[in-house]
């Protein structure tokens, strides 16, 4: 499908520079440093909300990743800013690590250490590294890395408990949200340090660092995707006991071509194909949550047997990549059509076309979610900005081979 793929590539062209002009045009600070702490979907700015260190991080990894592909000077500034910030006022000059908020004036709000967060943080340095070669900038994200295993690593049974108290103590609330169920490990934490530690290794080949890199793939083939349903199992105790019942479509899918992604960073070649073939199970799994329209459902609870009737923007982004990666393993022109398809629900009924960026979601009946961000502590620029590239340098390098 040559004509369609070019079509996909240049729409992605396009649409990573609307979202990223949009970032640029309003989220800048000025009065207060850094960027907005959250933005309505009128393109309201709540002056005085605070600030998270997840969306910093973000905003700094899409704009580094962005400046790397493109070479344009305005993301690289953007990221520059980003990285100052979190420097600033992220960062705990006292017990390490970073704050989950600051106000907005960069104060430190909620100081517990979220290693999701820390993660993040390691995740936007290695790539704002690549784009601006300073070392200082290395330095800090190998730092962070060792935070992460130096107070977060179970010896035990492996992987990493989700949180602690800002002097790095046992902490009684250890959830990412509301919605989180309180217990020591996450799916979704593993996801993100996997996807940090990926992206470190790729600008500090360390022989540990690999080796806690292929500790966290396994740990995803034994323990959190389920053998039997080859979904994701979200929350576990220490020792890797299921709590809960609760399906995330759009995690499934990321994690389907993130973990291979961190396989190839690693060379290993035997992982790198069980990995492959588990990720096109997974691929097939999810595809229950997948509405005719070519939009993804959120969450099935299977314990309450009630799914969720919302499509969050973040989901789609991840099944326009997760699906188009099914076809290149595969070669099953399906699963190309399913990656157009969520591209084309995207456009249809998540574009912001009138005021910018990407809606939170919208309802069964396609109404706009009501109360929720369009820039905020969750909602961010990382999500949709990495499927378009990911998209861009994935149908480029496939034209590059074919020419070879």
């Amino acid at each position: 499908m040559p004509n369609e793929l070019e079509i996909y590539k240049t729409e992605m062209q396009q649409e990573l520079e609307n979202i990223l002009q949009y970032w640029v045009n309003n989220t800048v600070d000025v009065q207060n440093g850094g960027f907005a702490g959250k933005i309505d979907n009128d393109n309201k700015v709540d002056i005085k909300a605070p600030k998270g260190s997840v969306l910093n991080s973000r905003i700094l990894w899409s704009f580094a990743a962005a400046y790397n592909l493109t070479k344009k000077v305005q993301y690289l500034q953007m990221a520059e800013r980003a990285y100052k910030y979190i420097c600033n006022y992220f960062i705990d000059k006292d017990y390490g690590g970073v704050y989950w908020t600051v106000d907005y004036r960069g104060k430190a709000l909620d100081t517990k250490k979220q290693i999701y967060a820390l993660s993040f943080a390691v995740y936007g340095l290695s790539e704002y590294f690549i784009a601006s070669e300073d070392e200082p900038v290395k330095k800090l994200a190998v730092e962070l890395y060792e935070t992460i295993t130096k107070h977060s690593y179970d010896k035990v049974n492996g992987g990493y408990v989700e949180a602690l108290t800002r002097e790095w103590k046992e902490i009684s609330d250890l959830r990412l949200s509301a919605k989180d169920a309180n217990e020591k490990k996450s799916m979704n934490t593993h996801l993100h340090i996997l996807e940090a530690f990926a992206n470190l290794y790729r600008i500090w080949p360390d022989k540990t660092l690999k080796q806690r890199i292929i500790e966290l793939i396994n740990i995803f083939l034994n323990h959190i995707i389920d053998p039997a349903t080859n979904h994701l199992i979200l929350f576990f105790d220490e020792q890797w006991k299921q709590r809960g019942n609760i399906q995330s479509y759009g995690h499934d899918i990321e994690a389907a071509w993130l973990i291979q992604e961190a396989a190839e960073t690693v060379h290993d070649e035997v992982l790198i194909e069980k990995v492959k073939q588990r990720s096109v199970r997974i691929t097939d799994a999810l595809s229950k949550g997948l509405d005719k329209d070519g939009g993804l459902w959120y969450e099935y609870n299977f314990d309450e047997d009630h799914l969720i009737k919302e499509k969050h923007w973040w989901p789609q982004s991840e099944a326009m990549v997760g699906y188009f990666n099914a076809w290149q393993i595969t070669g099953k022109e399906s699963y190309l059509q399913k990656s157009l398809d969520s591209w084309k629900f995207v456009k249809n009924h998540i574009l912001n076309k009138e005021k910018g960026e990407w809606y939170w979601g919208v309802t069964d009946t396609y109404s706009v979610m009501e109360g929720q961000d369009k820039v905020g502590v969750w909602k961010c620029p990382y999500h949709n900005t990495r499927a378009c590239m990911e998209i861009i340098k994935r149908i480029t390098k496939l034209n590059d081979k074919a020419k070879n």
